[in-house]
């Protein structure tokens, strides 16, 4: 499936954490604080889909939003089963049920036009733990629901510091193109969009597909550390650009959000004030 969304296209921005921090801040009078929380809550952000029994509502709801603004929602299917191999954001379905909220995912969705990011961490993760079930099956199945309901598929590929260019090229070959739109790099990573890039665009020559990259803490690169490394920055705008290769910068990952209890941060998730006005800090 080729792109298609015309460069004028604009995201949809969706409730996030982000905005219920903004209202804090207003509401106990930090108003430094709240400008800066304001800078999160005004930009379009992915809204994450995973198995915590809201999915479906929050996803149905999320489209029709968009669909009412005229505006591209933008989510992140995150259930797949074997989830973050047991790490910070373990979890995920049973093997048996995911297919079927794959599809449940898509029907929520339908008619809205929206892009979704298929199970970050996924596909670089193939076969590093057990209970992966057939995560390639899993994974081309998920990508045909999704497609059939009218969505563009955005495979995860993990970034430019996980993967080679060949071994990215094989993973989205071994899945399959029938039912994607393209891929997507640096899914809550920090690398530098002109490094992912360069890597991408390399791995779309050998797939034929286009890719996204998640720039929302990217604006200061990476320090080779991935679960909440300080002095990270906002990247910049969420933004359909068109063309063959890089269509978009999204903000895939919600800033202000944990990656996991490393660092001294909360759950993986879980909203960080400190870690939120640093990254806006530093992005200005």
């Amino acid at each position: 499936m080729l792109n298609d969304a015309p460069a004028s296209a604009t995201f949809f921005n969706a409730p996030k954490k982000a905005d219920d921090a903004y209202q804090r801040a207003v509401d106990e009078g930090r108003v430094d604080d709240a400008a800066l929380f304001k800078v999160l809550a005004d930009q379009p952000t992915a809204t994450w889909l995973g198995d915590n029994g809201e999915a479906l509502s929050e996803a149905a709801q999320v489209a029709a939003g968009a669909k009412a603004a005229g505006q591209i929602p933008v989510f992140v299917l995150y259930a797949i089963p074997g989830r973050d191999c047991g790490l910070y954001s373990a979890g995920g379905l049973p093997e048996e049920q995911y297919l079927d909220f794959a599809a449940s995912i898509g029907e929520a969705i339908a008619g809205s036009g929206a892009w979704v990011i298929l199970e970050p961490d996924a596909l670089p993760q193939l076969g590093d733990c057990d209970g992966q079930g057939d995560r390639v099956a899993l994974l081309a199945g998920a990508a045909k629901a999704l497609d059939d309901a009218g969505a563009k598929v955005f495979l995860d590929v993990g970034h430019s510091t996980w993967l080679s260019v060949s071994e990215a090229a094989d993973r989205i070959g071994m899945v399959g193109t029938e039912h994607l739109t393209g891929f997507a790099t640096n899914t809550s990573n920090y690398n530098a969009t002109a490094d992912e890039q360069a890597w991408a665009d390399q791995v779309s020559l050998r797939v034929g597909l286009p890719f996204l990259v998640d720039t929302s803490r990217n604006g200061n690169g990476s320090d080779g550390e991935w679960c909440n490394p300080r002095g990270r920055a906002i990247g910049v705008a969420p933004e359909v650009i068109g063309g063959d290769h890089m269509i978009a910068t999204v903000w895939t990952k919600v800033p202000g959000e944990s990656d996991g209890t490393c660092n001294g941060g909360p759950a993986a998730g879980a909203w960080w004030d400190e870690v939120a006005l640093e990254l806006v800090r530093n992005g200005q």
